[in-house]
């Protein structure tokens, strides 16, 4: 129906031939009058049956600062820069080259502590001296584990023959001397404020007060081999252990003294060879990184609430140590054969960062400084190197250049 047609008939296309003098009687303007408001209707409502174009915006900026805010990026944070070889390499003479034992430990006070053999040497990083703190005697001898108590004052120093030796570095003398602690050499150590943790090659776990005469409070009985790694949480409440027989056990403090039987909390049969790299996480306080030795060479995360193995990572080698960077969610492995290389690794993807090599023998001794940025590292082929693997703060200067066992160059 083509309206405009039908309009123009009934209007002007009749207006000759039906009133050639142009006059209109009144019922065909009112009839003509009705059908346009009819037609003006209909073309009203068909184009309604669309929605209107939207208005647009009103732009509150001019359209210069627009255009340059659109091309602005948000400040992107520095990458960091990892350097690939150590930051100084020092000798370290007569280290022995055993992965069962624990002999580098950097305290709360900034010195750094390595057994040599039957001695233990202090450098301090603040200002580069050095100081031979003890030498024990043949029958007791070698050292074969050393761990600074947390008040940066005292050290203890696990020995062959199974005793513990406690010493006041201040003062350069022994304070004490706990025996009968384990039927074999002491491997590893651990402290949990004034409770000294002592693991050895019988197997044993023993919790000595050292404030008190009767030092043994609690023991721990799990492991049938040698135990090689020992780790409190920072809450103090669940201890980590690691040992030769590929176990790994997570203990509660409050169930050592109780009389049943099994003390453990989660005994965690996973890993197939030795466990003695054991970190817990500075960000998480119930999650664990476990490493195995030559035969498993794996990196393993654990759940202690739980028991359960959140992930299991392929390292490709023995894992001799670990350590998480407190700065940065990233986790610092150490290796044996055949690179025996660092691995930094970035957290939870497991992405490798970096892979730092520079020892000839495997890295079996790894710590870090108080402040988090530097790795210490011994390994079999008696070197010792630090590593700027974590960064370097801006507010920290760096340490003088000095070499904390210059003198011991020239006894070999």
């Amino acid at each position: 129906m083509d309206f405009d047609y039908a309009h123009y008939m009934l209007t002007e296309g009749v207006k000759g031939k039906e009133n050639p003098s142009g006059l209109c009687s009144p019922s065909r303007e009112a009839y003509q009058k009705r059908l346009a408001e009819a037609l003006n209707m209909n073309r009203t409502r068909i184009l309604a049956f669309k929605n209107k174009p939207p208005t647009p915006p009103v732009d509150p900026f001019p359209h210069e600062m627009l255009s340059s805010s659109m091309h602005q990026k948000k400040p992107s944070r520095p990458r960091r820069s990892i350097p690939q070889s150590s930051d100084r390499t020092l000798d370290a003479p007569d280290i022995l080259d055993d992965f069962y034992l624990n002999l580098l430990d950097w305290g709360s006070n900034n010195i750094l502590a390595i057994a040599l053999d039957k001695k233990l040497y202090l450098w301090d990083a603040s200002n580069g001296s050095t100081s031979e703190l003890c030498t024990v005697d043949d029958d007791d001898g070698p050292v074969t584990s050393i761990s600074w108590a947390p008040d940066g004052q005292h050290i203890a120093v696990g020995l062959n023959n199974s005793h513990v030796q406690l010493w006041d570095h201040h003062a350069g003398r022994r304070l004490r001397t706990l025996r009968g602690c384990h039927r074999g050499r002491v491997n590893t150590l651990a402290w949990n404020n004034h409770i000294l943790t002592t693991g050895g090659a019988d197997g044993g776990i023993i919790n000595n007060d050292v404030m008190i005469r009767e030092h043994t409070v609690e023991s721990y009985r799990g492991h049938h081999q040698e135990v090689c790694g020992l780790k409190w949480s920072s809450s103090g409440r669940q201890l980590a252990s690691g040992g030769n027989d590929n176990l790994l056990f997570i203990w509660d403090r409050f169930m050592a003294s109780s009389n049943s039987p099994t003390q453990w909390l989660h005994r965690l049969e996973e890993h197939t060879a030795a466990v003695k790299a054991l970190a817990w996480s500075p960000f998480q306080g119930n999650l664990l990184a476990s490493g195995g030795g030559g035969g498993d060479q794996s990196i393993k995360f654990w759940n202690t609430h739980t028991g359960a193995c959140l992930n299991s990572v392929d390292a490709g080698s023995q894992v001799s140590a670990l350590l998480w960077n407190k700065h940065e969610r990233e986790l610092l492995s150490s290796h044996g054969f055949t690179q025996n290389q660092l691995i930094l690794w970035k957290y939870p993807s497991m992405v490798k960062m970096a892979e730092l090599t520079g020892h000839r023998s495997r890295v079996l001794y790894m710590t870090e400084s108080p402040d988090g940025y530097t790795v210490a590292t011994a390994a079999g082929d008696e070197t010792l190197r630090f590593w700027k693997v974590f960064g370097t703060p801006e507010e920290v200067k760096p340490a003088p250049k000095s070499e904390p066992f210059a003198y011991v160059n020239r006894i070999r």
